[in-house]
């Protein structure tokens, strides 16, 4: 069975290339959610005055791989204690946001996030600020056709990934 996520950790076309070498990922596109305009352009998005998110859209088959793995990645691929940055990205639209499409995701969702949280606080990091909602009643617009899979079109392409870099921690959590 195929299931869909939404995870905005700062520029999407580094996020997209590390979802889509996840065995079990059958499909990932890039584009923004979470705004208030109908159908906005990369070029509105980066004013912020849309409100979106630059987010990545994850289609990922459930037998291989489970929702908790795509978080973990999610979590330690950027710097989710920064507030609207990644690097040198600044703006909303470069929030850390999980839009989930189940009421069991936003559990998960959650849950995952407070066992980071307490690693990070272990290592007297930052609060966590990423924002975690419903997808529901938000929709998502696929990004131009130049932003999808760029890193594939453009292999030394720009990677902006700011990065706590402290593993999520597998061991006692259940997936």
């Amino acid at each position: 069975m195929s299931s869909s996520a939404y995870f905005a950790t700062g520029c999407f076309w580094g996020a997209e290339r590390r979802f889509w070498q996840i065995e079990g990922v059958i499909e990932t596109s890039v584009g923004y959610m979470g705004g208030s305009s109908q159908n906005p352009t990369y070029e509105e998005v980066c004013t912020g005055k849309t409100g979106h998110a630059e987010m990545v859209k994850v289609i990922f088959d459930e037998s291989k791989v489970t929702y908790q793995r795509l978080l973990e990645e999610f979590w330690t691929m950027h710097d989710p204690t920064s507030l609207n940055q990644q690097g040198g990205d600044i703006g909303t639209q470069y929030r850390s946001a999980i839009y989930t499409t189940t009421p069991l995701q936003y559990v998960t969702a959650v849950t995952s996030r407070d066992v980071y949280q307490a690693v990070l606080t272990e290592q007297a990091l930052d609060q966590i600020v990423t924002e975690i909602v419903s997808a529901e009643g938000l929709t998502y617009f696929m990004a131009e056709e130049y932003h999808q899979k760029y890193l594939i079109k453009n292999p030394n392409g720009y990677d902006c990934h700011s990065s706590t870099g402290v593993a999520y921690p597998t061991v006692g959590v259940s997936a």
